[in-house]
């Protein structure tokens, strides 16, 4: 993913530290979608450390990649995973002949093991920061 930041900060092991305003699925085309969203997340930023290898400067504007590859991964997990795990254990719970509420709370819980396994994620990938951001270029009007 491609983004344009802020640099707000430069470290002395050449990292900078840069704000990104977050993104979402909809690209804040409310017209689109509905503007649902809007109130939430328009000024919404995040700050991140990013590899600085273009040598920017606090206050330029620049353009950020990160890695599209982890993000996806996640994704996965976050939204696949718990419906996954929700019907395999409802139909598994039917195959093994259990009745229609036995097998409603199987799926509950399979959905509820997904969602434990996207939290765990979420807090393992904010401790190694396992998504990273690199700055590509310095915007000329930054």
């Amino acid at each position: 993913m491609i983004q344009t930041a802020k640099v707000t900060k430069v470290f002395e092991d050449g990292r900078a530290e840069v704000t990104v305003r977050r993104q979402s699925a909809c690209g804040h085309d409310c017209s689109k979608c509905g503007g649902g969203c809007r109130e939430l997340m328009v000024s919404s930023t995040v700050a991140v450390t990013a590899a600085n290898p273009v040598r920017a400067m606090p206050g330029d504007m620049v353009q950020v990649e990160s890695s599209t590859r982890t993000i996806l991964g996640a994704a996965v997990v976050v939204y696949l995973v718990p419906f996954l795990l929700f019907f395999g254990a409802y139909f598994l719970c039917a195959a093994l002949g259990a009745g229609g509420a036995v097998c409603g709370v199987a799926g509950g819980l399979g959905f509820v093991l997904g969602l434990g396994a996207a939290v765990l994620l979420d807090r393992r990938m904010g401790r190694k920061q396992s998504i990273s951001f690199r700055i590509t270029a310095i915007h000329p009007e930054g």
